[in-house]
């Protein structure tokens, strides 16, 4: 868009990348052109443009009022055998014993020091075997490491994810497991289901703060047949209206939702508590990485969102607070249900004596202009964070 009302991806560099090392998903073929503009997460190549010129508006506007399916780059990792839980307890910042079958848990590990070293989504798919949804980065090796001593595998099930989201996503999902989804599938609850004849793990979570499944690749008994479950789940959400999109809608909304990258949002020298997510901490558990630091850790917020009514906040941008610098920004966007520009601030330190909390900050744009702005809790749409969990009720045409 012109102007300074532009699109999260809008604001950064594309340039030529080799596919050497780098894995493509096995959907690809049934979108990539030589025009799709790729981005690079989990080591794993996924479509953040569908050509240069991509409008995101169309997608957005679909994805907010029906249902769109975009094939995601996170990486699941598969953690099995009867020391399953005693490893996750010992590398996450919360509980796992206690989660049930069939149950999902936002999860952060952390370094002895406390800062964050990963965050994802960990799912228990029987009593001994777990799944851990990862961020961007290198954990594999970190949970090979502590599981030294421990009657556990960690490995890789090469699983490619799906997310179907949008107010008509669970209405696809019934269509695709031929009717039947039970009511009590609530937001982060998961099991397997017959997706378009194949046994999947399902989960109700996503990355766009709507109302959305994701269905995860190879969690069967057998290898999944990728062409069928595509062509089925179009087929099941053909009369939804269901389509293919690239990351582009998906992102402005990840930023209105409040939803935090790790090693973007989160960085690598923050704690929990100062990404804002130190409610995610239990220390009602016994010792885990980072336990001991984390105790002692300063507790103030330096995570925060921030509204800019004339510019959309972009990566690196400077905030300006009094007669300086106070932070920068770390992912913005204009926002088309808001109509103003939003994103993250990262404060350098705590306000003393104070609260950044509704504060009036000056975003310095790339040309040094200063923007006043405001700084707002997350999220940014939908505060109370209704829309992922609406009941299921029912196929609605």
């Amino acid at each position: 868009m012109a102007g300074d009302k532009h699109y999260y991806i809008d604001s950064f560099d594309t340039v030529a990348l080799s596919s050497f090392r780098v894995a493509q998903s096995p959907f690809a073929h049934r979108y990539v052109t030589d025009q799709t503009v790729f981005c690079m997460y989990c080591d794993r190549l996924y479509p953040v443009k569908m050509n240069p010129d991509e409008d995101p508006l169309p997608s957005y506007w679909k994805l907010r009022r029906g249902v769109m399916l975009y094939d995601v780059p996170e990486k699941p990792l598969e953690v099995i055998g009867p020391d399953a839980a005693t490893l996750l307890e010992r590398v996450l910042v919360c509980r796992v014993e206690t989660l049930a079958v069939g149950r999902a848990r936002y999860g952060i590990a952390c370094t002895d020091g406390g800062t964050v070293l990963m965050d994802g989504v960990v799912m228990r798919l029987a009593p001994d075997r777990f799944w851990y949804v990862k961020a961007n980065g290198e954990f594999m090796s970190w949970l090979q490491a502590n599981a030294i001593g421990l009657d556990v595998e960690v490995r890789d099930p090469d699983s490619r994810v799906l997310q179907i989201q949008g107010p008509k996503s669970l209405d696809v999902l019934d269509a695709a497991i031929g009717g039947g989804l039970p009511a009590d599938f609530k937001y982060f609850h998961a099991r397997f289901f017959e997706v378009c004849g194949q046994t999947l793990w399902v989960s109700r979570t996503g990355w766009t703060g709507e109302a959305g499944i994701e269905i995860y690749c190879n969690s069967g008994p057998e290898p999944t047949d990728h062409e069928a479950l595509w062509d089925g789940l179009f087929a099941a959400g053909e009369r939804f209206g269901m389509e293919f999109s690239s990351s582009s809608s998906m992102g402005i909304r990840r930023v209105e939702s409040g939803i935090l990258d790790n090693g973007t949002d989160i960085e690598p020298d923050l704690t929990p508590f100062g990404a804002g997510v130190g409610q995610f901490v239990n220390f009602d558990k016994e010792d885990f990485i980072g336990r001991a630091a984390l105790e002692a850790a300063d507790r103030s917020q330096l995570l925060f969102g921030l509204i800019c009514p004339t510019a959309a906040p972009e990566s690196g941008m400077d905030v300006h607070f009094g007669n300086g610098p106070v932070g920068h920004i770390t992912i913005g966007t204009w926002s088309p249900t808001l109509d103003t520009g939003v994103g993250y601030v990262r404060f350098d330190r705590p306000l003393p004596g104070d609260d950044w909390l509704t504060k009036t900050v000056m975003l310095h744009d790339r040309d040094g202009t200063p923007h006043a702005s405001t700084v707002d809790t997350l999220p940014f749409v939908d505060k109370e964070k209704r829309l992922p969990r609406v009941p299921w009720r029912g196929p609605n045409d």
